[in-house]
């Protein structure tokens, strides 16, 4: 392994790898100790073996803290979606999975597709600095963005009437619309959340390793097989 790769990605000696816990797709578990489970800590894993350094997972509650400790020393490589707004300051290899966002509309909305959702007098509530809201607040014109702390407290304002339309990941929607009787899951996607793995920006070399490590992982089956072994539906190996 190039030196220069595995000082860049592990200037510690261990690969640190950022996890955000609120993906419930990518991170499914928890080991006896606490670690995390899943897609996510896995590919770390097999990045870690390949520079072969021990590796060492570092939570996050959310996808915006976990990017805010981009060039900190906290992490050394972070399993996020590639935004644009996160691409500023991280350096990201291609996405390895891919997740879709939609909304849910309650039954007696007129709303049919995504693209209605976006005009006056409509509020969607979304869970602030996720992928998706990033999305959302870049692209939206006319409707209002609520933001909430959480997936959990966005269901709960759209559940309580606080809300037209609830933005969230196609999977999750799935089992949250269950939850709510009479509304509506809309059959169309508003963006699909591009997952990837990046590292500072000033990591040129890591930054080519990780490009060429998610591109083999991909063509190799690795990823799919990751999906296959944690049982995760609703997520797909990234085009």
């Amino acid at each position: 392994m190039d030196k220069n790769i595995v000082a860049e990605l592990a200037p510690t000696g261990t690969l640190r790898a950022g996890i955000n816990l609120s993906n419930f797709l990518l991170v499914t578990g928890r080991t006896p100790s606490g670690d995390p489970v899943g897609v996510a800590p896995d590919m770390a894993a097999e990045i870690a073996r390949r520079l072969g350094v021990p590796l060492k997972l570092v939570p996050f509650k959310s996808p915006g803290e976990l990017a805010d400790k981009v060039g900190t020393d906290t992490w050394d490589i972070g399993l996020i979606a590639d935004e644009p707004a996160r691409a500023a300051v991280i350096g990201f290899a291609p996405a390895y999975v891919e997740i879709e966002a939609t909304y849910i509309v309650s039954g007696a909305s007129a709303i049919k597709t995504s693209a209605e959702v976006d005009q006056k007098g409509v509020r969607i509530v979304v869970a602030a600095r996720t992928a998706y809201d990033l999305w959302l607040t870049a692209n939206i014109r006319n409707a209002t963005l609520l933001h909430t702390e959480g997936a959990a407290a966005a269901f709960e304002q759209f559940k309580n009437g606080g809300a037209d339309a609830l933005a969230g990941l196609r999977p999750g929607l799935i089992g949250d619309v269950e939850k709510l009787p009479g509304a509506r899951l809309l059959g169309d996607r508003f963006t699909t959340v591009q997952q990837a793995i990046g590292t500072a920006r000033a990591n040129s070399a890591g930054i080519a390793f990780l490009r060429d490590f998610v591109n083999e992982a991909k063509r190799s089956g690795l990823v799919a097989s990751l999906i296959k072994k944690h049982k995760v539906r609703g997520l797909s190996v990234a085009t």
